[in-house]
């Protein structure tokens, strides 16, 4: 059974706080192992390590980081399957989701190695008369991550490239529901040749994150989860004087149009909203049907369910694979029986399917004439349950997203030019699809929503990332002649 420690200066470090979490495998319900939980003297520890490296690291030349960023990349390349195949047994995706998962995170490693143009200064020569004015960006110092069951590989390289390369020194605290993803990430990371004390994992639960949040050293927290840990997350982190990206959860709508491919919008809603077990937080979880669209859009998704297989991760055969734990399998059960009572429609009920396992399995779920009032509209879920809310116009469909809580991503299909610019210029969300279900931007573009989904100061990874990672110094030089000074007590200016 296996035991996974915290990675501190490069090595494996036992816990001592005497407190473990078991790990399970999702698709037999299974104990695998088990993770040590960090105490707050553990978390120093970590802390003063990384401080200690990051006053070395951040003189060394950006050449140099490139370079490791770069065998960096190589490793994590060359292990995408034993990443995705760690990762299956610990959350349960399908390998094809992991292994897609993993593909997403490079994007964001070789954005990290092209950090020699994002880290451009700018320089104005001969600004007022003799005076030249130039500005760099310097690194924060020690920063920490906080990342979350549903993407163990993915987010934490969506902070961790950036980070490094921008000069800092990172202390990742990934789920302790599946750590080994993360740590193995880690040891790649090593591996690569960065300096020790650089990347440090600190494995824990509520103890372990507070102890981030309030550490003095720490200069900055990223954090992807629930929208009320997220907000914990900020409003702790902000008062103790961090630098804050928290993103939070969401409800992303789906709007189809009359004219929308039913076909093409089935294929995404049925994809976007049961893949990785609908445990995305830009996962589509409702889908607003505008006028007479809905019924011919439902059949089709129904026939699609239909035809998915659910199982085992590993097996090449499974479409979907289990919830992260039986507690949560339960919990997104339970929504189902609420949307009945509610009075909406259960078209397909994931409930009533059986499996050969005592994983966490749950099929998917498809609800139709569902209110804004109900709890399976109103609440994140989290599972493989698609809700369903009739309007009879696009202006409709519009202010429902609008008077969401959320505003992480949404969708649009249509065949009309003019509703889709429309809607990507008004609707109230911060990643917008035309005709795309999950509008996860690239690796050089920024990831982050609007309203709750999103609490903080910049978004995550690419340009948005590295500000984030980093802060601007000027520099205001003259050079003049010592025999023209004079005492002037009047304020600067330029000419």
């Amino acid at each position: 059974m296996k035991h996974v420690k915290h990675l501190v200066n490069g090595q494996p470090v036992a816990g001592t706080s005497g407190r473990q979490k078991d790990i399970f495998n999702p698709a037999t319900g299974e104990k695998t192992g088990v993770v040590d939980l960090a105490s707050v003297a553990e978390v120093d520890a970590a802390v003063q390590v990384a401080e200690s490296a990051y006053r070395e690291w951040r003189d060394v030349s950006i050449a140099r980081r490139t370079k490791l960023m770069y065998n960096f990349r190589d490793l994590v390349t060359r292990n995408v399957d034993e990443i995705a195949r760690r990762l299956t047994s610990e959350h349960g995706k399908v390998l094809s989701d992991s292994a897609g998962e993993v593909a997403r995170g490079l994007e964001n490693i070789e954005f990290a190695c092209g950090m020699a143009e994002a880290l451009k200064g700018g320089y104005s020569e001969n600004a007022s008369t003799g005076v030249d004015v130039y500005t760099v960006r310097r690194p924060l110092g020690v920063v920490a991550g906080i990342t979350p069951f549903n993407f163990p590989a993915m987010i934490p390289l969506w902070t961790i490239p950036n980070a490094i390369a921008a000069g800092n020194a990172f202390i990742l605290k990934p789920s302790e529901r599946d750590p080994s993803t993360p740590m193995f990430i880690a040891e790649l990371f090593h591996e690569a040749g960065f300096p020790d004390g650089l990347l440090n994992v600190v494995n824990g639960d509520k103890e372990a994150v507070d102890a981030l949040l309030e550490h003095e050293l720490v200069r900055a927290i990223s954090f992807v989860g629930s929208t009320p840990i997220a907000k914990y997350i900020y409003s702790t982190a902000a008062a103790n004087g961090k630098r804050v990206q928290s993103l939070g959860g969401a409800k992303n709508h789906m709007v189809v149009l009359p004219d929308a491919d039913i076909n093409l919008a089935a294929d995404a809603a049925v994809s976007a909203g049961y893949g990785s077990a609908g445990e995305r937080c830009m996962a589509i979880s409702v889908i607003v049907t505008v006028g007479e669209v809905a019924d011919p859009l439902i059949e089709a998704i129904r026939e699609r369910t239909d035809r998915l297989v659910i199982g085992d991760g590993t097996e090449a055969t499974s479409d979907m694979g289990p919830l992260i734990t039986a507690e949560h399998r339960d919990r997104v059960a339970g929504y189902i029986q609420q949307g009945a009572d509610a009075g909406a429609s259960v078209v397909i009920d994931g409930r009533e399917q059986t499996f050969d396992s005592d994983g966490f399995f749950l099929g998917a779920s498809l609800i139709d004439h569902v209110t804004a009032d109900m709890s399976v509209y109103t609440d994140e879920i989290f599972g493989p349950v698609l809700s369903v809310v009739r309007v009879d116009t696009f202006e409709e469909s519009m202010d429902l997203i609008e008077k969401n809580a959320w505003g992480n991503g949404t969708a649009i299909f249509t065949r009309d030019g003019g509703a889709a610019r429309a809607f990507q210029q008004e609707v109230d969300a911060g990643m917008v699809g035309i005709n795309v279900p999950i509008p996860v931007p690239v690796g050089y573009h920024s990831f982050g929503g609007w309203n709750d989904s999103f609490f903080g100061d910049t978004t995550m990874y690419g340009h948005e990332g590295m500000r984030f990672y980093t802060r601007p110094k000027v520099m205001t030089s003259r050079w003049p002649d010592p025999a023209t000074s004079s005492v002037n007590l009047g304020f600067p200016t330029n000419d």
